[in-house]
């Protein structure tokens, strides 16, 4: 895995990685003398990242990413990015790191580095309440639709069957809206995901079956080691007082998940 990263960043180093000139890894100690982090996160996937009254990026992720940087001494820029083009603006440096949602997988293991885990979501399939959908064969000839590039789109390709209709859509708040509309009849969601749509559609919809549970890492750029194991130490502080639970709390009204604190960044 170690020297699969060393070729991506290679081949970053470049200009051949996404067509863009790669930024090169980065430590704590460049980001302090700057005085600023930028810091890239999703505002579309409530209530982990969202636009406030303000018009200001907030949620879950942004209070981790402000207590971040209150750690380390500096300001903080939060930057608006998507899911297709969060890695991107990582590995371009338009961004210094990501807290932005971000599953750990093999294929985006291979792309970033990643932290221990800072959250985690559980995956499933969700739609029409009088589908009868109990397993990824029952998805035969469906309709579904998934957020492009994400762990559900990810999950769902891997599962169904070959004639199954998947539509991708740039984001979250697009699958769900073709739910809402009848253009699709199932989508992968987030449990987040899924009780906004409780609320907003009670009765309508329920959730078919899990796809898997899914931790989520801050991610920097390859071979930045000393700015993860700098996150890392920070994320276990944080962890050990009891500020990350009172964010989690605050955001998604629980405590930080069991598998969230005992699983490991791989």
């Amino acid at each position: 895995m170690r020297i699969m990263k060393n070729a991506i960043s290679l081949l970053a180093g470049v200009g051949l990685l996404a067509g863009v000139a790669a930024a090169q890894a980065q430590t704590p100690e460049e980001i302090k003398e700057r005085g600023e982090i930028n810091i890239g996160m999703l505002v579309d996937f409530p209530p982990f990242g969202i636009i406030n009254t303000e018009g200001e990026p907030d949620g879950y992720d942004a209070d981790v990413a402000k207590l971040l940087a209150e750690d380390m001494g500096v300001s903080v820029n939060l930057v608006p990015v998507t899911g297709p083009n969060r890695i991107p603006y990582l590995l371009s440096g338009r961004v210094d790191l990501l807290v932005a949602s971000l599953g750990i997988t093999p294929e985006r293991d291979e792309k970033v580095d990643y932290s221990e885990p800072y959250a985690g979501i559980k995956i499933s399939v969700y739609g029409q309440e009088d589908l009868e959908i109990a397993d990824a064969a029952d998805l035969s000839g469906r309709t579904i639709g998934v957020a492009r590039a994400s762990t559900q789109d990810v999950a769902i390709t891997e599962i169904a069957p070959e004639d199954a209709n998947i539509q991708r859509f740039d984001d979250d708040a697009s699958a769900v809206q073709a739910l809402l509309s009848g253009q699709v009849e199932l989508i992968g969601a987030s449990n987040t995901v899924i009780a906004q749509l409780e609320q907003v559609a009670p009765d309508r919809f329920d959730t078919k079956f899990d796809l898997n549970q899914q931790v989520q890492g801050i991610a920097v750029r390859p071979g930045s080691d000393e700015l993860r194991a700098y996150i890392d130490d920070f994320l276990g502080r944080v962890k050990e007082s009891g500020e990350l639970t009172a964010i989690h709390e605050k955001w998604l009204d629980a405590p930080l998940p069991d598998f969230v604190t005992q699983a490991s960044a791989q």
